[in-house]
């Protein structure tokens, strides 16, 4: 999602002894090709498993969240905006926005970026976490959430997202088919919630591991 930053990473490639990609999808894209690299995925602090909601059944009110830090038009806002109108028109959920947003964006249930802790709080007072972010290299939300215990709804074309949450959730490929995968989780949701409380990682083993390639070189 920012081009200027995979240019840069091209430019360094002759001039690196070893290359860390945060996801599969991300060493595509650079269309690397070299074996001096690995794949770490990125995972969450250990704090966003302290809350975790591991209720696996759901009320009359389906309560769906996202939450992003960065206003690019890459996170998918104007998908967010069309479930805010379909819930005006009745649609049978709630809809929470966390984090920045444009300003041409007004969420009905709209909180402003929260530190660490209380967004790990905040998360688990949903069911189902969505994102309609695409083209990300190491996105950490849906990381956050699947520590949280929210399965995920995730747009195809997400970039590392797919390969972080395809085990925990179901992908997009737009508005109408996320609205059918929302229903299809919703009518499976016990199947969805005890798989994605199978998450267990936190970023410690990523540490370790970044530190053990640095002392192998």
């Amino acid at each position: 999602s920012k081009p200027e930053l995979t240019e840069l990473v091209k430019a360094t490639l002759p001039h690196s002894d070893f290359l860390i990609f945060p996801s599969e999808w991300a060493k595509e894209k650079i269309g690397y090709t070299g074996e001096n690299c690995k794949v770490i995925h990125n995972a969450p602090p250990e704090i966003f498993h302290k809350y975790k909601n591991v209720e696996d059944t759901i009320g009359p009110r389906v309560k769906i969240v996202t939450h992003h830090w960065s206003k690019n038009p890459k996170k998918g806002f104007h998908i967010y905006a069309q479930l805010q109108e379909y819930i005006c028109r009745g649609g049978d959920y709630e809809f929470t926005y966390i984090g920045r947003k444009p300003d041409e964006y007004n969420f009905f249930n709209y909180h402003s970026p929260m530190p660490a802790e209380e967004i790990a709080s905040e998360l688990p007072r949903h069911h189902i976490y969505i994102t309609a972010s695409i083209e990300e290299a190491g996105a950490n939300h849906v990381l956050e959430a699947m520590a949280c215990g929210l399965p995920v709804i995730f747009h195809q074309d997400g970039g590392s997202i797919p390969n972080y949450c395809e085990n925990y959730g179901l992908q997009f490929s737009g508005f109408a088919d996320m609205m059918s995968k929302i229903d299809e989780m919703v009518n499976n949701y016990k199947q969805y919630k005890h798989k994605v409380l199978e998450y267990s990682n936190d970023n410690t083993s990523v540490i370790e591991s970044y530190l053990e390639i640095v002392d192998n070189i």
